[in-house]
């Protein structure tokens, strides 16, 4: 189902979620302005390290968590290496494991009916031209949550293919990723349903 938010209350739970998903955005403008590797690595320490208010075993579980963007890591590293660019190659990885770590550490200490008020309100405006804001909001605010999910789901079946063969597995995860993710697109529909949603 959709990822858990922490049990552990941490001053970031108190935080509205309009307040985290705006500080998310904006370190998502300042990284993209650096291009120095140093400094983006310094700057995934720092969002390390804001992982120890919700407690050690969580930050001590992100590198798991980052764990299935290996696949990405190496088709954007293994190109810019051909293409004879290895630094701008690790200052895109760099960015994009500070991203998804931001956005693991928000969705911890982030109810998902937060998240869902928060989208709500910021689509407010587009109601007036007839857009049904609700759905759209529920849909995005299910989307993020989901995201982590398939991503581990991925890491399993991979880590599955290789318990029985030796072979790269590549395209033939796709499959059974696509039914797992319809099958719990499913039971989410079922759980809202059972909760009288408007879906």
């Amino acid at each position: 189902m959709l990822t858990p938010t922490s049990p552990v209350e941490s001053p970031y739970s108190r935080w509205p979620a309009g307040v985290k998903l705006a500080l998310v955005a904006g370190l998502g403008m300042v990284i993209g302005a650096l291009s120095h590797v140093a400094l983006l690595a310094m700057a995934l320490a720092l969002v390390w390290l804001t992982f120890l208010p919700v407690g050690r075993a969580e930050a001590a579980r992100l590198p798991l968590r980052l764990r299935p963007l290996w696949p990405f890591i190496l088709v954007i590293g293994g190109w810019h290496i051909l293409r004879g660019t290895p630094d701008v190659g690790l200052a895109v990885i760099l960015r994009m494991l500070i991203m998804v770590a931001a956005a693991t550490l928000l969705l911890l200490t982030t109810r998902f009916d937060a998240l869902l008020a928060t989208f709500s309100t910021l689509f407010r405006p587009f109601e007036r031209l007839g857009l049904p804001v609700e759905r759209i909001a529920l849909a995005l605010a299910m989307a993020v949550r989901f995201i982590p999910v398939l991503s581990q789901r991925a890491a399993d079946l991979a880590l599955a293919w290789r318990a029985r063969s030796a072979r790269n597995p590549r395209h033939r995860l796709l499959t059974p990723l696509a039914l797992s993710a319809l099958d719990e697109a499913e039971r989410s529909a079922e759980a809202l349903r059972a909760r009288s949603a408007s879906v």
